[in-house]
């Protein structure tokens, strides 16, 4: 067939192109000229009138798509004559089964505003009526529009009144509407934050069925809007109690252990939302905590993220829980993801490893925290940084994790988390720094980066002091006596003096004690002369 589109097209001046194949056109789709689009949707639009075999061929050719971008394109002229072309095209039905996964609908409902052409409308509405030919097309409509509505309380108690909720579950059950099952599942997840709607899905068995249709389903869009449409529900504590009757996790569980990324991620979410209600919180142990260690070395950051948070709550005030991560072989992952991309995964791995710490067995089988805990301390990520604190603060009572702080430089940048502007950041950063002075060394350091000065400071502020802060500003004291007694003038009874010990003087707010290395160094002078304990005898 011969397709010319020589025909002059206002305001542009006549340009003749001749083909003798519609491939040739079909190319023209991607012009970046609006003259050359215009012409070549005219040209389709008269070789797609003369037969349905041509449509056929058009569709082969790959032409729906480019068109379907020009439907919307911003020259008048190139959407007019695009939709042209749709209205007339969407005649055969293999071309409707494209334009439906296109969804091309809300784009053709767009081209019946006013300020449009009337060609434009009387092509747009032929469109349309194509595909209503269809009814599931029709309902795939009336879904969608359902899952916006549905986010309002009152639509969704109407919903339910009408029997909504029995339409829904009838597509659900249905294998040849699988088209229509991710929809209907959106409305569903609406629904399902209502008590009465679970309560009554409960007595009629539609929940059980529910969670079946997620756990046996193998499309991944409907796994992972099951696992959401429970995250949604377990929000309110009641749902939570009625889906643990139901056994959700063992739905969950199987969620878990998909090939698709985005279900893996939902079914973590979800198992956090549930962690609220202490026996799914135990339900989770024996076979949901391992999957989600397996998690933590995902190559999806997201599915990594959610399978920390997870962990996080489920480890949060369960010493079970924190010793089957353990016994998972969890310990080598999260420290492993403390060096992740995403700051969620990383605070969220340190809270599980705090949450580790509390139990000493646990603690002392991590090993090398303090050496990767440096970087998260360095994060300009607030929440980031709190965690990291916490974690500094949880490990540190051990004299080994204070030495591998020092010397992995970690002191440096947890001083500077004391000046922070956050709350928590500044009362965690506290305690941490009150945990790791508990022996000189680290003392003595802390005090020389200027966490003294810094501590009271924050002590002479009423907003920024804290429940640690002079907790803090007193163990360093004490842990470095020397300071302790040149800054305040006495020791307490509790204070034992040791080798090493030195009477430098009072020295004025503000000023640096020297350590006895720097006062060594420097020549004889006429002040007043430094007092050195020390009972050792000296070294031939």
């Amino acid at each position: 067939q011969v397709v010319n589109i020589s025909r002059e097209v206002p305001p542009f001046d006549p340009i003749s192109i001749e083909s003798k194949k519609a491939a040739t056109v079909v190319l023209m789709l991607n012009s970046p000229e609006e003259e050359v689009l215009a012409k070549a949707c005219d040209a389709i639009y008269k070789f797609a009138s003369k037969g349905d075999e041509n449509k056929v061929t058009l569709l082969s050719l790959g032409a729906v798509e480019p068109l379907f971008k020009l439907v919307s394109h911003e020259d008048p002229l190139v959407r007019r004559n695009a939709i042209m072309v749709f209205g007339i095209m969407a005649s055969n039905n293999d071309v409707r089964k494209l334009l439906r996964e296109l969804d091309v609908t809300n784009s053709v409902i767009a081209r019946l505003a006013p300020e449009e052409d009337i060609v434009v409308h009387e092509f747009a509405s032929l469109c349309l009526a194509h595909m209503a030919v269809e009814y599931t097309i029709v309902q795939l409509l009336a879904l969608k529009t359902f899952g916006v509505i549905s986010n309002d309380r009152e639509t969704r108690i109407i919903l339910r009144e009408n029997q909504g909720l029995d339409h829904l579950f009838k597509i659900l059950e249905t294998k040849e509407f699988n088209d229509l099952h991710v929809e209907a599942l959106a409305v569903v997840a609406n629904c399902l934050e209502d008590v009465d709607t679970m309560q009554l899905l409960q007595q009629t068995g539609g929940l059980k069925k529910l969670l079946s249709f997620a756990e046996m389903s193998t499309i991944p869009d409907i796994q992972k809007n099951a696992a959401k449409a429970i995250t949604k529900a377990a929000y309110d504590p009641e749902n939570r109690k009625i889906l643990h009757e139901e056994e959700i996790e063992k739905c969950l569980i199987t969620l878990l252990g998909t090939d698709n990324d985005g279900a893996k991620a939902a079914a973590s979410q979800a198992i956090s939302a549930m962690c609220e209600n202490l026996a799914s919180k135990d339900a989770f142990r024996v076979q949901g905590i391992p999957q989600l260690v397996q998690l933590l070395s995902s190559e999806n950051e997201a599915v990594k993220e959610a399978a920390a948070i997870a962990l996080a709550d489920l480890t949060t005030a369960s010493p079970n829980n924190a010793s089957a991560v353990a016994e998972a072989e969890g310990i080598e992952p999260l420290i492993n993801v403390l060096s992740a991309k995403r700051d969620g995964t990383v605070a969220n791995a340190a809270t599980v490893l705090t949450n580790m710490a509390t139990q000493e067995p646990l603690r002392l089988s991590i090993h090398g925290i303090m050496n990767v805990i440096v970087e998260p301390l360095q994060s300009t990520n607030s929440l980031v940084q709190s965690k990291a604190a916490l974690t500094v603060a949880a490990f540190g009572c051990d004299a080994d994790a204070r030495t591998e702080l020092r010397n992995a430089s970690g002191l440096e940048p947890l001083v500077k988390l004391l000046h922070s502007k956050n709350d928590e950041v500044r009362r965690n950063a506290c305690w941490a720094v009150m945990v790791c002075a508990s022996d000189e060394l680290t003392a003595v350091e802390l005090c020389r980066l200027g966490a003294l000065d810094i501590l009271e400071e924050i002590n002479l502020s009423t907003g920024r002091k804290n429940n640690f802060s002079e907790g803090a500003l007193d163990k360093l004291l004490d842990n470095n006596l020397s300071q302790k007694y040149s800054q305040v003038g006495y020791l307490s009874s509790s204070n034992i003096i040791t080798d090493g010990f030195y009477d430098y003087g009072q020295v004025k707010p503000g000023v640096k004690l020297l350590s006895l290395e720097e006062l060594s160094i420097q020549e004889l002078n006429d002040h007043r002369a430094i007092i050195l304990v020390n009972a050792k005898l000296p070294e031939v």
